[in-house]
C-alpha cells in the first residue's frame, strides 16, 4: 500500500487509480493524517458483499454432514490444576 498526500494524488488521479487496481488500496493524508482509501471496484465489492449467516457458513462447509465420534464427559467433578 502506497501512502499519497492529498495534493500529489489529485495531481496524479490516474496513477492513484491504475496502483489501486494493479497493487492495492492507496493511503491518501490530507495534513499529514490519514484521511481516505482509494480502494479498485473489485476490492470494494469483496468488502461490502453479503455475508452469509454463520448457520449458512456451518452448512455450506465442507465438513457437513460428516458424523463425529465423542463421548460426553460424565463426571460430576474435574480435578483443577494449580
Amino acid at each position: 500500500m502506497q501512502a499519497w498526500q492529498l495534493q500529489e494524488a489529485k495531481a496524479r488521479l490516474s496513477e492513484v487509480i491504475q496502483k489501486a487496481i494493479n497493487e492495492g488500496p492507496q493511503d491518501i493524508s490530507l495534513r499529514g493524517r490519514p484521511a481516505a482509501m482509494i480502494l479498485s471496484h473489485a476490492d470494494y465489492e469483496m468488502l461490502t458483499r453479503p455475508k452469509p449467516s454463520f448457520t449458512a457458513f456451518l452448512r455450506d462447509s465442507p465438513l457437513h454432514g460428516v458424523e463425529l465420534e465423542w463421548e460426553p464427559d460424565t463426571a460430576l467433578t474435574r480435578e483443577v490444576g494449580r
